[in-house]
């Protein structure tokens, strides 16, 4: 069984999703590890609950963000880490880091890329008054929200949507979303060529 780590900096409903997914059987990983940067993550409160080892690695505690990622990279090494997933994990990831586990980070972005990169995905398409915005599950690569997308879907935006409105209805679709993909990684059924992803 493949081994997964989930990185979180925030409240980890992403996390939770993949965790009853895999309780439910629909996900055969074993998240073996959950990192966080944030010593008070709620996610690390569902880590605890579930079983999970967990960390909290502190960035004040690194000269530099390669330091902190050649360390996390030491973490994943010890404990046989096939892929990382990216959950609310604010942290910008090091082109080491990156290099280092090429087609093998994921993340989830609240809206269709290669719009509306960055962390407010949410809010820049209610400001711009898209008619629809949506979900994008993608590999990392250097570039920020760069990476070849693994799947997409499509969220209408209501004439009296507000930020948090959008966002609850964004977040069910990734609750949805972010399982189906770990799940396509794990039985290497996702294949990358260039920026096409196919999936088997």
């Amino acid at each position: 069984m493949k081994k997964i780590a989930v990185f979180c900096s925030g409240f980890g409903s992403n996390l939770q999703a993949i965790i009853n997914a895999v309780k439910r059987g629909g996900v055969k990983a074993d998240i073996a590890f959950v990192l966080t940067d944030k010593v008070d993550a709620p996610a690390l409160v569902r880590a605890r609950k579930a079983g999970i080892p967990f960390m909290y690695v502190d960035p004040d505690d690194f000269k530099d963000r390669l330091a902190y990622d050649k360390y996390v990279a030491g973490q994943l090494k010890k404990r046989n880490i096939d892929f990382v997933v990216l959950a609310g994990f604010l942290r910008i990831i090091s082109p080491y880091f990156v290099r280092k586990f090429k087609n093998k980070i994921i993340n989830v972005h609240p809206a269709l890329l290669p719009s509306f990169k960055g962390v407010h995905g949410i809010r820049d398409a209610i400001n711009y008054g898209v008619k629809v915005t949506g979900v994008t599950v993608h590999f990392v690569e250097e570039e920020l929200d760069a990476g070849p997308v693994i799947l997409q879907k499509a969220v209408n935006v209501r004439d009296d949507d507000t930020q948090d409105s959008l966002a609850q209805r964004i977040h069910k679709v990734e609750h949805m979303l972010y399982p189906l993909a770990v799940k396509l990684l794990v039985e290497n059924r996702i294949t990358v060529k260039g920026r096409k992803v196919r999936i088997k």
